[in-house]
């Protein structure tokens, strides 16, 4: 008689539970067959759930019925099992944790049976993304990405169970909200009951938590997924999860407590790492100087070394026309040093330039440090004055053998093939893994940035973040004077090179939110069309408040140390923004259309 599972019998233990502890008893597994071996008399299976593999055994002897249904098991066929937990002897897999013991099966129920699969359910299969994402819920049975599931499900545990105990209070915001410019690209979705009006998806909850504080809620924060229109890339998809938190009566210190102390309680249930807190800080300007940007990985050194100066101060008697030139137009020179111990051939260094011009430089100037400071392998050595060279050297620290790198220009332009630059060497070095931490995890608060950025295309000041971020009070007079040299109350904190997460403390006095917005050219009547809801909520009596969103899909990939974030997201996206298997987005018919009140533009001529 057939046993009947799931009805009646029960799963005892999962496919990664038993041990040698457990031998003698009865037991109840499900799952599927990960590979499947006929040995003459016996078949031997090894049986797959989330939580690892056990291996069954079907012998004649023990149970002829479940052994003549096992010769009919094939790879990745859905199975119940019933047996007794007995010893494998000397055949011990130590790599695995039920490597001990085997189930001598009783009985078997094939729940489901499988078509061959597209590719192998294997740890590490070379079969292309592609194909993998078209069968997701294939790709998923893989150990790696259900362990990186598995990861991120307690990730979400630890950050709620945190945050509750420290006082804060999980509330919702809507997902189709108004658009407001000042961000990312939004997703826009056309009103059916409101012919011709769009909602746009939220790309962060900023202004409804905001509302909460104004509201006396005091604490709030949402696991939250979020929405940007924007060009992806290895660690960006078009929706997004943050770990979103606000707090009101708070200075920027405050909200860094809060988050290191979350942080460092994940890195330790997660991983068992022990963190150190608080974590260092880094005003913006010197990340800028010294990195190229404002996320530097401090895993490895090949710091920046600004020579603007130093070119400054031989003007055109220096010997270097280009550099000069580069300086008096307003822009910067700036050098990295690899160090003789890890020299590069001829032909390294040269493909190092063609690296800076798929960055967007022109070229990369490059000279080889010889006994007594000459310069090799270098157009550089024939015109430059001695003086320079030497002066170059110096502020270099730069030894025999040493090989500088040079870059000088635009200072945007500069300092982003700089900082490209910098991280690509160290891979070349092994000074960092390709992709994953290397077992090193350097956290860093970046702070003090500018409120402004300029943009030349329409020869106006930007807001860098957002509008409501607040300056530095020693800053506020010179809003509308000098708005470049305006630093403000917003903070990343990074880690390897990551952004993992940034805030900043709101503007809550409406005289200098004023102020700010004429710095922006934005006139009353436009900063009511846009923000009309929040500046009349700032009005009743808000509080002073701050807060930050931390990227819970690249603090997931960090942690496993994904290649991706493709590898840490249930159901993602391709780098066109294409889901291979729905295949979303998809084709609409007119009475759709009609019904949403859109008409489709032309495409585009190819």
């Amino acid at each position: 008689m057939a046993v009947p599972f799931i009805t009646e019998v029960k799963r005892t233990h999962t496919c990664g539970q038993l041990t040698k502890s457990n031998i003698g008893e009865e037991v109840v597994l499900f799952g599927w067959v990960q590979n499947r071996r006929d040995h003459g008399g016996a078949v031997f299976i090894d049986l797959r759930d989330r939580d690892g593999l056990t291996q069954v055994v079907f012998e004649p002897d023990i149970a002829k019925e479940a052994h003549e249904l096992a010769g009919q098991l094939r790879l990745e066929y859905c199975i119940g099992i019933k047996g007794r937990v007995a010893s494998r002897g000397t055949q011990v897999n130590p790599k695995l944790k039920t490597g001990e013991i085997e189930i001598k099966a009783t009985d078997l129920s094939i729940f489901n049976r499988s078509e061959p699969t597209p590719f192998l359910i294997e740890d590490d299969i070379e079969t292309g993304e592609d194909k993998r994402l078209a069968h997701r819920y294939l790709d998923l049975r893989r150990r790696p990405l259900q362990q990186s599931l598995m990861t991120r499900s307690k990730m979400n545990a630890i950050t709620r169970s945190y945050l509750v105990d420290k006082g804060f209070l999980e509330l919702e915001t809507p997902f189709m909200g108004k658009y407001t410019p000042g961000g990312a690209r939004n997703f826009l979705v056309p009103s059916r009951l409101n012919p011709g009006r769009f909602y746009a998806l939220a790309e962060s909850p900023q202004l409804y938590k905001q509302l909460f504080m104004v509201a006396g809620f005091d604490r709030y924060f949402q696991i939250v997924k979020c929405f940007r229109d924007e060009d992806l890339r290895l660690d960006r998809q078009p929706e997004f999860t943050q770990i979103d938190i606000e707090m009101s009566f708070v200075t920027q210190d405050d909200v860094f407590t809060v988050v290191e102390g979350l942080i460092k309680r994940v890195w330790e249930e997660v991983l068992g790492v022990e963190v150190p807190v608080p974590f260092p800080r880094m005003n913006y300007d010197e990340s800028m100087a010294k990195y190229g940007n404002d996320k530097p990985d401090l895993r490895f050194g090949l710091e920046h070394i600004l020579l603007t100066d130093v070119v400054r101060q031989f003007g055109e008697s220096g010997g270097v026309p280009m550099m000069w030139e580069a300086v008096q137009a307003g822009g910067i020179v700036k050098a990295m040093v690899i160090p003789a111990e890890k020299a590069l051939s001829r032909a390294e260094s040269d493909k190092l330039e063609d690296f800076a011009k798929q960055a967007g430089a022109k070229g990369l100037a490059r000279a080889k440090v010889g006994e007594g400071g000459d310069w090799t392998q270098s157009p550089l050595s024939k015109t430059i004055n001695p003086e320079l060279r030497q002066a170059i050297n110096q502020a270099c620290g730069a030894k025999p053998g040493d090989l500088l790198l040079f870059q000088f220009g635009k200072e945007s332009l500069v300092h982003t093939v700089m900082a490209n630059l910098r991280v690509h060497v160290a891979k070349k070095l092994g000074y960092i893994p390709e992709y994953g931490s290397g077992g090193v995890w350097k956290f860093l608060w970046v702070v003090n940035p500018p409120l402004f950025e300029f943009d030349e295309e329409t020869n106006t000041w930007a807001a860098a973040h957002h509008a409501f971020t607040r300056p530095h009070d020693e800053d506020v007079p010179h809003l509308l004077s000098d708005p470049g040299r305006v630093k403000c109350y917003r903070y990343d904190v990074v880690l390897n090179g990551f952004e993992i997460g940034g805030g900043s403390i709101r503007l809550h006095d409406p005289k200098v939110q004023a102020e700010v917005f004429k710095a922006l050219g934005i006139v009353d009547e436009d900063a009511r069309a846009k923000f009309g809801f929040l500046l009349d909520a700032l009005k009743f009596g808000a509080p002073p408040h701050g807060g930050i969103a931390l990227g819970m899909d690249r603090l997931a990939m960090l942690l496993t140390s994904a290649e991706s974030l493709r590898d840490v997201i249930p159901f993602p996206k391709t780098k066109t923004g294409t889901d291979m298997m729905t295949g979303a987005p998809g084709d609409v018919d007119d009475r759709q259309l009609r019904e949403i009140h859109v008409r489709p533009a032309p495409l585009p001529q190819k």
